[in-house]
């Protein structure tokens, strides 16, 4: 009788979970009931979205590749070779200055057109540069106007070439000020041993030759008593070699006071007595 009456409980404890579930799922489906398309058109509506972002990624993809390409088509020109007498399979190659920037201005503006940030802002910044040799004025304004861009790398690279023009042009305080500028900030583009001679240059123009060998003279110091990991003299980079050399040009007595450079035989150049 006990056994009976235990599994007559199970059979009711049974019935109300079926009872439960049954009235769950009606409740459902009473709660869905005339719905279903509306269902399966937000089910349509998402995969039709994963798809479009799919596809969106696969163009911004493509996009990239064609904006990459273009850009480095445009710097090929920027850095092709300017000859009147080319040698046999060299390409490209211009027999001006001007008129290769010309066309390289034509390549940059282009990818301007065409494609989106941050290509846009780096072609933007090439161009300029190349409308300085072919419109000084215009190609110098839009210099100043990209040292405001909101691309940092851009406004950077803007400032070191306006300070270019403008000591090209016998402007050199304001050169100075842009040097000076750009060795002031944190990250660099362009090497700090670089803005150094540049600056010191400008300091010589401006008749402040001991500034210059200040400036100079730390940095040569430095990388004369460098050393690489097995202890050998670290070789001299081209714009250590031509620092080196403004010293001794502008004072003899301080550049014989400079270490040893023990890498000039290795370069093929006169040793430092």
């Amino acid at each position: 009788m006990a056994r009976t009456t235990k599994k007559r409980q199970q059979q009711l404890k049974h019935d109300k979970f079926r009872d439960a579930t049954t009235h769950a799922l009606d409740r459902l489906s009473h709660r869905y009931e005339g719905r279903g398309r509306t269902i399966l058109y937000a089910l349509g509506a998402v995969a039709a979205l994963v798809v479009l972002v799919l596809v969106f990624n696969w163009w911004r993809g493509r996009q990239a590749d064609k904006a990459r390409l273009a850009l480095g088509k445009a710097i090929e020109v920027h850095n092709a070779q300017v000859s009147a007498t080319p040698q046999p399979g060299a390409s490209p190659v211009f027999p001006s200055e001007r008129e290769r920037a010309q066309k390289a201005l034509e390549e940059f503006q282009r990818v301007q057109r065409e494609y989106g940030s941050p290509y846009s802002e780096v072609a933007r910044y090439f161009a300029a540069v190349n409308l300085v040799t072919v419109e000084r004025e215009k190609g110098i304004a839009e210099l100043e106007q990209l040292t405001r861009s909101g691309e940092a790398d851009v406004a950077s690279r803007a400032r070191f070439a306006l300070a270019q023009a403008r000591e090209a042009d016998g402007q050199y305080d304001a050169a100075a000020a842009l040097y000076q500028q750009l060795l002031s900030e944190k990250d660099k583009n362009v090497s700090e041993n670089t803005l150094k001679l540049r600056l010191a240059t400008v300091y010589e123009k401006q008749g402040k030759k001991d500034e210059a060998v200040n400036l100079l003279y730390p940095m040569v110091e430095a990388a004369r008593n460098a050393k690489t990991k097995d202890g050998k003299p670290q070789p001299q980079s081209a714009v250590i070699s031509a620092a080196a050399d403004k010293i001794q040009e502008l004072s003899p007595e301080r550049y014989a006071q400079l270490p040893k450079d023990e890498t000039a035989g290795a370069r093929g150049g006169l040793p430092n007595f």
